[in-house]
């Protein structure tokens, strides 16, 4: 099969879809593999090293898009790359689309087959290729709130662990998943008073396990939300319902009750923001203020570290990539379910129903998973 690994064009985006270790793998079992010139650059690794793994490289987008099947990539295709997409591409890649009404409206036009590395499943019912963007974005959700707390950033002027003779910055964490446990590490390490609020009894109790005392475990419900969110230095918004629009667990009512310069930091903010004053931002402007409380709603949060980002998220993919082109994507997902609910988009029409809900389009069935049943 034909691979292809573009440049992300993302502002401010330095990941890269595919390292040379796994071009190594894919080449080696008689793929051809196509990289974008400068597609490495973000992470230190040029156009040589993946010229020594075996690949090939084209010296840009439209001749990548023209001479690949299957294009590997990590955020969502920008307008641009949706215009060079056509019915023979596989697209694999995050998608976030219960967020992007006019990115799903493209992919179905454009009658390419769209795998979401978000929603796929491993037997278990875990989200493998999630997970490592999910560590480092809660890891980094604890860091950069710790820096928004800062008068000059226009936070409280709070050091997150205080001082010997002052008490440490409150701090909650919203969603006891991969995200929020990682936040709360952090969070807990710097010396924070870390809260975490589920609505899952089974999932307090298994990080109750995690973090012993040291961690208050609360059960979500719209009284402990909100007062945990207006006693709160710090809210880190880390809910998730797989392939679905985020929650708004925060309403404006309650944000006028926070402390003024006390900080918002949206990880939930690919899939809409769990706040309801959430508005995407940038690296290079990753924050606002709304009503004297700082948000942070960077829509690509693991990005900030590229070389981490890339490495971790290659080491759970590469194995789906290398059954996609082994098998063929329509085999390769008939033989494994787990990577059958990844599809998204497939001939046109959305096959996710969390997708179709949220964005109020018919939701046709996943002709794979039917496949699977039927094989079965």
């Amino acid at each position: 099969m034909r691979i292809g690994t573009p440049r992300e064009i993302k502002p401010e985006e330095n990941r890269v879809g595919l390292v040379p270790a796994s071009v190594r793998e894919l080449t080696r079992r008689g793929h051809e593999v196509v990289i974008e010139s400068g597609a490495g650059a973000g992470i230190g690794i040029g156009d040589e090293a993946y010229r020594a793994a075996g690949a090939k490289i084209a010296a840009d987008a439209d001749e990548l898009f023209d001479n690949v099947e299957l294009i590997v990539k990590v955020k969502e295709p920008q307008p641009v790359e949706v215009g060079r997409l056509t019915p023979r591409h596989t697209l694999f890649t995050f998608l976030h689309l219960a967020a992007e009404p006019a990115l799903t409206r493209g992919l179905m036009d454009s009658g390419a087959t769209g795998i979401a590395l978000e929603t796929v499943t491993d037997d278990h019912g875990a989200l493998p290729l999630l997970a490592p963007m999910s560590e480092i974005a809660g890891s980094m959700g604890a860091q950069v709130a710790a820096r928004c707390m800062e008068a000059h950033e226009g936070g409280r002027g709070l050091l997150m662990g205080g001082t010997p003779g002052t008490p440490p910055a409150q701090v909650t964490v919203i969603g006891g998943g991969m995200a929020g446990s990682n936040a709360a590490q952090v969070a807990m390490g710097m010396g924070a008073e870390v809260t975490i609020l589920d609505t899952s009894l089974p999932r307090l109790r298994e990080l109750r396990g995690t973090f012993g005392p040291h961690v208050k475990l609360i059960h979500a419900t719209a009284d402990t939300v909100e007062h945990q969110v207006t006693e709160s230095d710090v809210v880190i918004g880390a809910v998730l319902v797989p392939g679905a629009a985020a929650p708004r667990l925060i309403d404006r009512s309650t944000l006028a009750k926070m402390r003024p310069g006390a900080v918002l930091v949206d990880i939930a903010i690919d899939q809409g923001g769990c706040f309801a004053t959430s508005q995407p931002t940038t690296h290079a402007e990753p924050t606002y203020t709304v009503d004297g409380i700082v948000h942070y709603a960077v829509t690509n949060m693991p990005g900030a570290v590229p070389r981490t980002s890339a490495f971790a998220l290659n080491a759970a993919m590469t194995p789906y990539v290398l059954a996609l082109a082994d098998k063929g994507p329509t085999a390769a997902m008939q033989a494994d379910p787990g990577l059958a609910e990844g599809l998204n988009v497939h001939k046109g029409a959305v096959v996710n129903r969390a997708v179709a809900r949220a964005l109020d389009l018919p939701q046709h069935a996943n002709p794979m998973l039917h496949d699977q049943r039927e094989a079965a």
